[in-house]
């Protein structure tokens, strides 16, 4: 039961880091579309996005694997609800460029 409360705000802490990294590819892709520079707002997203993770990871789980498996599902759990919340947006704003 300890490991559970020792746990706790790694998962949390890696769905907030899930959180940031896809939220901000939701971000990215609805913005640098119009732009001028395409190839340049997904890179420097994509790079920026990695470093907030792994830097977050880093600090949060240390050498500790448990720490890590936890941090990772949070990830995950997040990406799930990012998806979800991210998907019904686009449908009820009506946008058709996309595929279902």
């Amino acid at each position: 039961m300890s490991d559970f409360f020792n746990l706790a705000p790694v998962l949390v802490v890696g769905m907030v880091l899930g959180a940031v990294f896809f939220g901000g590819l939701w971000w990215t892709v609805r913005h640098a579309a119009s732009s001028r520079w395409v190839a340049l707002w997904f890179f420097g997203s994509l790079v920026v996005r990695t470093v907030i993770a792994l830097t977050g990871f880093y600090l949060a789980c240390g050498s500790d694997w448990r720490r890590w498996l936890a941090a990772l599902l949070g990830f995950s759990i997040a990406r799930v609800l990012v998806t979800r919340l991210t998907r019904s947006a686009s449908l009820v704003a009506g946008d058709g460029s996309h595929a279902p």
